[in-house]
């Protein structure tokens, strides 16, 4: 690599080098968040993702990434308001996805995102002002969407949000039809909480590139939903629970993860681009699973994913440990949620780092154009097709 004098790069530095899918490669600051891949570690706005775990709420968790600090008590009832209004949406919206009901719901969350942008009367205003409360708004919208769907799909109608709940026991409400337990919407808050954000993520990355165009938050969270439908990057918590049926009982983990190693297969769930060691939001969740799990008396999904883990131990040591999805789908598999609806939920969670990507973006924004490096035929002279 070379410098010139004034120790900028040269227009030919690093030239033809390929960095396959970006890996390793910064493309912009950011001050939110901190991940250390080697260590395990990861912070929102400095905060250690295991205090915001143990002691957050989504609510406040959210204040913190989009507005840059904790909130007074007074602050976060203000956030709370501004959430709880925006638990409604259009007919046209529930018209649409009644028409599309048949989709898998991201699809279907992808394109009543899309259709919202048509009933925000700040769609067009790209200012921070503006972007910042169509977030607050998509962040109530989103769940309303995935619940929305959920009974419209299986013949029956929308259920009416609570107002008095906090925004994971009213999801839970508005998807099940009855409040949760005190524990099982701690649990679900705290999913929210751990998926919020996660740096320059595909879904993160894709609403960057999308806003680089001076696109609005819609057209930006439409993509980013589009590209966290990709089983690479959202369907784990599915795969997993796939998995665990498969394997059905404890007993049997070691000889699955065996079969799957002696024939160089992944073990879903295990494995992640930025963490070499644990992925520090597991251990929440993995805590919950095992709470949950005898709470609705079917503990042997956790005895599962516990033989599973202890089966993958030696692989450990070549950074191949556990990851947040491992435990999620089976949380969700208790609460009774179809399969098809986890990734929709991991989208809930996101809604916030999205908005705040967006806003990093536009805070300096620039065109996001990355090269190719051409390896076709040299020159070619043209034939006419007659004298082929």
């Amino acid at each position: 690599w070379r410098t010139g004098r004034d120790g900028q790069m040269t227009d030919n530095e690093d030239e033809g080098r390929i960095h396959r899918g970006l890996k390793g490669v910064y493309f912009e600051r950011s001050p939110t968040t901190f991940i250390d891949g080697r260590a395990g570690d990861l912070r929102y706005r400095g905060y250690s993702i295991h205090d915001l775990a143990r002691h957050s709420t989504f609510e406040e968790t959210s204040y913190l990434l989009l507005r840059g600090e904790l909130p007074t008590q007074s602050q976060l009832d203000e956030f709370d308001k501004e959430l709880k209004a925006a638990r409604k949406l259009p007919d046209e919206i529930l018209d649409l996805i009644a028409t599309v009901k048949a989709a898998h719901p991201m699809d279907v969350l992808r394109t009543a995102v899309s259709a919202l942008a048509a009933f925000d009367d700040d769609t067009e205003d790209k200012s921070p002002e503006a972007t910042l409360r169509k977030g607050i708004r998509l962040t109530s919208q989103v769940p309303m969407i995935v619940t929305a769907h959920h009974h419209i799909r299986a013949g029956g109608d929308p259920v009416a949000p609570d107002m008095n709940l906090s925004h994971a026991a009213n999801f839970l409400t508005m998807l099940k039809g009855e409040a949760p337990s005190d524990d099982a919407a701690r649990l679900m808050d705290m999913d929210f909480v751990l998926h919020a954000e996660h740096g320059s993520n595909a879904s993160s990355f894709t609403a960057r590139v999308v806003t680089g165009t001076e696109a609005t938050l819609h057209a930006a969270v439409t993509a980013a939903v589009a590209a966290l439908s990709g089983p690479a990057h959202g369907g784990a918590a599915e795969d997993v629970m796939k998995m665990a049926k498969e394997i059905g009982d404890a007993s049997k983990a070691a000889e699955y993860v065996k079969e799957r190693r002696k024939n160089k297969e992944p073990v879903t769930g295990f494995g992640h681009r930025v963490y070499r060691a644990e992925d520090p939001r597991a251990r929440h969740m993995r805590e919950g699973v095992e709470r949950l799990s005898k709470e609705m008396g079917e503990p042997q999904w956790y005895e599962i994913l516990q033989a599973v883990v202890e089966a993958m131990a030696p692989y450990a040591r070549h950074g191949v440990n556990v990851n947040v999805d491992f435990y999620s789908g089976v949380i969700y598999y208790l609460h009774g949620i179809p399969s098809d609806l986890f990734v929709s939920i991991f989208a809930i969670g996101r809604v916030p780092g999205w908005t705040l990507q967006v806003l990093e973006q536009m805070d300096n924004n620039i065109l996001i154009r990355p090269l190719l490096k051409y390896e076709g035929p040299d020159f070619r002279t043209y034939v006419p097709i007659g004298e082929r």
